[in-house]
């Protein structure tokens, strides 16, 4: 069965709208100015800023005005009860399972929260599997999770297609690996010169109909070239 690796955070699920609304909801609860959410979304980098490393530097801002419990829910909940599947990419999923393909969701950060965002969207009723850095020891780009991932599933790693937004974790870690891959822009351009992804597009949705509809044009044309 062909093999698709496919990011969570800015790629199956929106997660910067939904740590942006849990912020807003933040900065409102503990009356501080709702400016301040262009500066905690700045520290935060897409979730990419070590967790210490935010709460470190929003105590610091905000000092006796906010309890250090209050900046420590915030993080510690990562905003996974927030996170939503679109209809599109919940389908393309379900499409692409019908299709023969296993799907396996390869995520860094933290199990519990990573676990409660792919339960509260349903993913785990739709995937065949997950691995998480902090479970398995290893974080994208390193070779050893996407290795987790296909040996979770029982599916050989060669031929699989990786989804993802980042550059690096995501598309640089596919392409050290021999691995097609599909980069989920979310708008922002393509700088990268050392390596580039087999295909670009806007949403995940578009990434996993690419993928399915690619591959089944390969086969009919391998069909085609037997006969």
């Amino acid at each position: 069965m062909p093999l698709m690796l496919l990011d969570l955070d800015n790629t199956l699920v929106d997660r910067d709208a939904a740590f942006r609304d849990a912020v807003t909801a933040f900065l409102a609860e503990h009356r501080l100015p709702a400016a301040d959410i262009t500066w905690v979304m700045a520290v935060d980098a897409g979730g990419y800023t070590a967790r210490h490393e935010v709460a470190a530097a929003m105590t610091g801002r905000y000092g006796d005005r906010v309890p250090a419990t209050a900046v420590h829910a915030l993080l510690e909940q990562g905003a996974a009860d927030r996170v939503e599947l679109t209809a599109p990419t919940r389908e393309a999923l379900h499409a692409a399972r019908a299709d023969g393909w296993t799907s396996v969701i390869v995520t860094n950060g933290r199990t519990s929260q990573q676990e409660a965002k792919i339960r509260h969207t349903g993913l785990d009723r739709i995937v065949d599997g997950w691995v998480i850095s902090e479970a398995v020891g290893h974080k994208k780009p390193g070779p050893e999770i996407f290795h987790a991932a296909a040996d979770a599933v029982g599916t050989p790693l060669p031929g699989a297609w990786v989804i993802g937004d980042s550059p690096q974790a995501d598309i640089a870690g596919a392409n050290a690996l021999g691995l097609r891959s599909v980069w989920v822009s979310n708008g922002k351009p393509w700088t990268q010169d050392a390596y580039r992804p087999t295909h670009a597009t806007g949403n995940a949705a578009a990434a996993v109909r690419y993928i399915v509809t690619r591959q089944a044009a390969e086969a009919r044309a391998r069909a085609g070239a037997g006969d």
